[in-house]
């Protein structure tokens, strides 16, 4: 559960090859691109990838799948994925490392960044996130103040910070229309025809009230991130960000706590990621997050 109320599926793999305890093993919690979900094969076979090395967190966001809510496509996803880290923090996971895709990339930048940090959250139209599924509602929403205020004094990121952050086919910044694949998604995104598209097309639920302020962007976030290791994952033939978006995040962020790989050949997120890539991805991952923790 969220913590503005949104019930969200996932399901926790251990790695029958990285150790018998929870605190011997890395976990990675993993964030789908827009349309994708738990059960969905590109990322069932990118879990079946990851737990070779280390335990696997997969969950959909809000408005896919099993989950409850809308999807505010990338906004208030970062609860979503801090339910996720929590969950793997109280399984006994000492050492956590987020790795997204697509929408879960620009989810993974933005998440790490607000942790101690704050940034304005979108509120809900004046409603509750429950209210709007019909599920029993969280917190109420008010105006848009720091993401902090979530939880209270206690800070909304207890137990939230992941140890190291992997960006794969992310956005830099909103609103990019640059490619077809991108004017199409806009499409599906901002017009009643499109969202009845993305429900009953993709199975994708869209929040028809779009963004009251618009979110940090990943290329803001990320020189937040640092200390924690980052790295960002790009395809030279990724059909909906050209090369910029990951030059972009790559300037912003701190080089002493940055990677970015340009990968030849690659497309787009996890239905085009190649099984060395993504062992590639983990060992990084695993890697990273025991040397930061």
């Amino acid at each position: 559960m969220t913590d503005d109320g949104v019930s969200i599926e996932a399901r926790y793999e251990p790695s029958p090859v990285s150790g018998t305890e929870p605190s011997d093993q890395v976990a990675l919690v993993v964030g789908h691109g827009f349309s994708g979900a738990l059960e969905r094969p590109a990322l069932r076979r990118v879990a079946s990838a990851f737990r070779q090395r280390t335990a696997v967190i997969t969950f959909s966001f809000r408005g896919h799948g099993r989950s409850g809510g809308r999807s505010t496509v990338g906004d208030r996803e970062v609860l979503d994925l801090t339910a996720a880290v929590r969950w793997a923090r109280g399984l006994g996971h000492r050492r956590v490392a987020t790795v997204g895709f697509s929408m879960g990339g620009s989810v993974v930048v933005r998440q790490a960044a607000l942790c101690g940090k704050t940034d304005e959250i979108q509120p809900l139209h004046g409603v509750h996130q429950g209210e709007r599924t019909g599920r029993s509602p969280g917190r109420t929403v008010g105006a848009p103040g720091p993401l902090g205020a979530a939880r209270g004094s206690a800070g909304w990121a207890d137990g939230a910070a992941p140890d190291a952050v992997v960006a794969v086919s992310s956005p830099a910044r909103w609103y990019y229309r640059g490619t077809a694949p991108m004017r199409r998604l806009h499409w599906a995104i901002t017009r009643p025809t499109g969202r009845l598209v993305s429900r009953y097309g993709l199975r994708t639920r869209v929040d028809p009230g779009g963004w009251v302020v618009d979110p940090l962007s990943p290329v803001a976030a990320a020189p937040l991130i640092a200390p924690t290791p980052l790295l960002i994952v790009h395809g030279d033939r990724d059909p909906y960000f050209p090369l910029d978006h990951p030059r972009m995040l790559a300037s912003a962020a701190d080089p002493a706590a940055s990677e970015l790989w340009i990968e030849p050949g690659y497309g787009h997120a996890e239905t085009a990621a190649s099984p060395e890539l993504l062992s590639r991805i983990a060992d990084w991952a695993a890697a990273h997050a025991a040397a930061h923790a």
